[in-house]
């Protein structure tokens, strides 16, 4: 399970970075929705690690609290590029 959040977590700043790196706002917005899922991937671990009390509940609260911070900043995020009208 440790290994799996680790890949999850990795994965959501290295798709972040990929897109980014695109040099292309549509690529961007793509891999920055890829990278959502993976954060979904990593709540869903999270939850699962609670409910089979893999850690505490309060470990797993802040970090879900954590995941849905960065949610928010990656809907925003692509919201702002999206509006940018520069949809490569």
């Amino acid at each position: 399970m440790t290994s799996q959040i680790r890949r999850a977590a990795t994965s959501v700043a290295t798709n972040i970075a990929e897109g980014y790196g695109r040099n292309s706002s549509g690529s961007y917005v793509h891999f920055l929705k890829v990278s959502q899922g993976s954060l979904k991937e990593l709540e869903t671990l999270l939850l699962i690690c609670d409910r089979v009390s893999l850690a505490s509940s309060r470990e797993i609260a802040r970090m879900l609290t954590s995941c849905d911070e960065l949610g928010r900043m990656l809907r925003s995020l692509i919201r702002s590029i999206m509006r940018g009208g520069d949809n490569d």
